[in-house]
């Protein structure tokens, strides 16, 4: 797998880098001494090299790193906070809830193994670099995956509209959120197994959120942030 950036290649555990790429023009000193302390193999190349191969802001670095390893359910059913994405799409999206779910102390979230969004390159750059501290797992069934959870001790909050006030409830204990797709939101088998639908309060004429800016405020409220 190919990514990019300063901070994600300094996120990323430095066993899975294979050979970093680094513009011949930048001067970093952090940056070169990181490498030299994690023995990660490096070489220089002109800039145009790097933007061939991470079009974008890619800060005159790219690197090769092991593809992505997906852990298992079993991992998560001794935490207290879990997230499950009900096959979001977008990589932008998903890349930002991870590092929202790291920033609020969740360890793993749950994706499908079927018509859902994988860990590339754009989620790696979104996230930061954070799929370091969170485990992503890929079931075959999120409702099955719901019951084993529920069968843990874990209570299940779906997000919708129509849901209750995210003010009014009480997270305490293990918890699940779900968060739905962007366009259709959490599928109607999914809420009906979940032990709550919150909700999040408005004032505004729009009347829903951004998947990833949604599970953002939730993710913070649940785990008492805030």
């Amino acid at each position: 797998m190919l990514s990019y950036g300063k901070n994600v290649l300094m996120m990323t555990d430095p066993k899975t880098i294979r050979k970093v790429y680094i513009s011949k023009t930048r001067k970093d000193k952090e940056l070169f001494d990181y490498l030299r302390l994690n023995k990660i193999n490096y070489v220089l190349v002109d800039s145009n090299k790097i933007d061939k191969m991470a079009p974008g802001n890619n800060q005159g670095i790219a690197f090769e790193r092991d593809e992505y390893k997906y852990h298992e359910l079993s991992e998560a059913l001794d935490e207290e906070f879990v997230v499950i994405l009900d096959h979001i799409e977008d990589p932008h999206n998903f890349g930002a809830i991870i590092r929202s779910a790291e920033a609020a102390g969740v360890k793993s979230i749950i994706i499908p193994k079927d018509r859902g969004i994988n860990v590339n390159d754009t989620v790696m750059k979104t996230s930061v670099g954070t799929t370091s501290n969170v485990k992503i797992i890929k079931v075959v069934n999120l409702a099955n995956t719901i019951k084993t959870l529920q069968d843990n001790n874990f209570f299940v909050y779906a997000s919708a509209m129509d849901g209750e006030d995210a003010r009014t409830l009480d997270f305490s204990g293990k918890k699940v959120l779900i968060i739905g797709n962007e366009g259709n939101g959490v599928q109607r088998l999914l809420k009906e197994k979940s032990d709550f639908i919150v909700a999040i309060p408005m004032n505004g004429e729009v009347n829903s959120l951004n998947a990833s800016v949604a599970a953002g405020i939730l993710l913070f409220k649940m785990s008492g942030l805030i």
